[in-house]
């Protein structure tokens, strides 16, 4: 460590009490954009970083990965990481590497799946005949925290497989269901092409709105829809006191259908919704999903509730002959356990919170309309014509979604959804990003024929 450079950061890291990859992070770009680490200057290797400031490993690993995503820094194979040159290259450029349509989980505050497969591997029951539809030890990690006291746990695959299953399970093909909107991208589309009838229910911050539910009853759906923790709400959570108000319209209604909860957020929701399954045990089962806290490739979500509707689930998956991987299930059972792994989750729920809250800010000091809810994965911006704005910034790289894929009921004004999990960290980065989304916001589409 030679370089006058490397002493500087050393020092300022040193001085940084928070000894978080984002700190690492934020401290180092400042050195950078102020000139303290001019371009081309080496910095020290992650070891010699690690050992002088009394950081891990994996701490600066992560907020290196960060840098070089914001282009603030390189690594080459002969010379190790130097501070890059900080030529501007156009907004759309710097933000096309990122996921802000799908909504892709940040994969460097996700957790190291190898020690979880290691432990999942720890069963005598492995390779033997049968089929598990959830392991001892996942029921057993799971029950403690279920929202309800739930008859029935399965496992299934992602989380979309499994909100799908359960609805499958709980409406005929063709019948109607009522879902809180706005809904997950994808799904509408899904039900769609089975044949299903969809109805909206709309929501605000307490979440479903009790009159909108009795007048989707009214129209007597074979299943109800919700999505407590507001994975893609434009406004809230699913509150106490409005469970109890949906629970006193469904008693009220000539029949209470099966209802489905749709818990997208898993483990990184600020706190867990209140359940209507509290109220309708026997006709409610909540479907969580833990890829976006731990990774893609857990493919493991939890069904927990009515037994009746569960089994059907099980059957609904390839006639009862599909399980999910031992392994997968108790390599599930150990993140959801495993303190390491909890520390990273409060780190990466942080993390997208302030990722939310500064595009938000953002958008809102150049006077956009934009709204998310306190555990959504997207923010919403109004626009005056969606297909204007998707159009106007795709020119510059930038690709958003469309409010009309999460809707059944058409929006006024429209909206695009931008997701959150890899919106940049650098307020600078968000500023451009939301001077791009304002630009856009009065697009309009036209289409001239020649």
């Amino acid at each position: 460590m030679t370089e006058p450079g490397s002493a500087v950061l050393v020092r300022a890291l040193a001085a940084d009490a928070a000894h978080t990859s984002e700190a690492v992070r934020a401290v180092t770009a400042q050195l950078i954009r102020d000139g303290s680490l001019a371009a081309g200057i080496r910095l020290p290797t992650i070891r010699e970083l690690a050992q002088s400031c009394g950081l891990s490993t994996r701490t600066v690993v992560t907020a290196w990965g960060e840098l070089r995503r914001e282009g603030l820094i390189a690594t080459n194979r002969r010379g190790g990481t130097v501070v890059a040159a900080m030529t501007e290259a156009p907004v759309g450029r710097r933000l096309a590497d990122r996921d802000l349509l799908t909504g892709s989980p940040d994969y460097v505050l996700q957790p190291d799946l190898a020690p979880a497969m290691l432990s999942g591997l720890h069963t005598d029951q492995l390779n033997r005949p049968g089929r598990e539809y959830i392991t001892d030890r996942l029921r057993a990690a799971v029950i403690d925290t279920w929202p309800f006291a739930a008859e029935t746990f399965v496992a299934a695959g992602g989380g979309s497989e499994g909100l799908f299953l359960a609805v499958d399970a709980a409406a005929p093909a063709g019948s109607l269901v009522a879902v809180e909107e706005p809904v997950m991208p994808g799904f509408l589309d899904t039900l769609a092409e089975v044949g299903y009838r969809v109805i909206g229910i709309a929501s605000d911050e307490q979440g479903a709105l009790p009159d909108s539910l009795s007048a989707a009853l009214r129209q007597s759906p074979s299943v109800v829809v919700l999505q407590p923790e507001g994975g893609y709400a434009a406004h809230g959570a699913l509150s106490r006191e409005r469970a109890s108000e949906l629970a006193q319209v469904l008693a009220a209604a000539e029949s209470v259908p099966w209802l489905v909860e749709d818990d997208a957020v898993g483990p990184l929701a600020r706190a867990q919704a209140p359940s209507l399954g509290s109220f309708f045990p026997d006709r409610c089962v909540r479907v969580r999903s833990y890829c976006k806290a731990y990774g893609m490739d857990i493919r493991t979500c939890v069904i927990g509730g009515s037994g009746e509707l569960a089994e059907r689930a099980i059957l609904a998956r390839v006639h009862g002959i599909a399980a999910n991987s031992r392994i997968l299930q108790n390599a599930l059972a150990h993140l959801i356990t495993d303190p390491g792994t909890a520390a990273l989750i409060d780190i990466a729920r942080d993390r997208y919170s302030a990722r939310r809250a500064g595009l938000l800010a953002a958008l809102r000091a150049r006077g956009a309309t934009a709204s998310a809810g306190v555990n959504s994965l997207v923010v919403w911006v109004e626009v005056a014509d969606e297909q204007g704005a998707l159009l106007g910034l795709a020119r510059h790289g930038v690709v958003v979604g469309s409010a009309a894929k999460s809707h059944v009921t058409p929006r006024r004004p429209g909206a695009v959804r931008v997701a959150v999990p890899q919106l940049p960290d650098d307020p600078h980065r968000l500023a451009e990003l939301a001077d791009l989304l304002v630009d856009a916001a009065g697009s309009t589409h036209r289409e001239l024929l020649g």
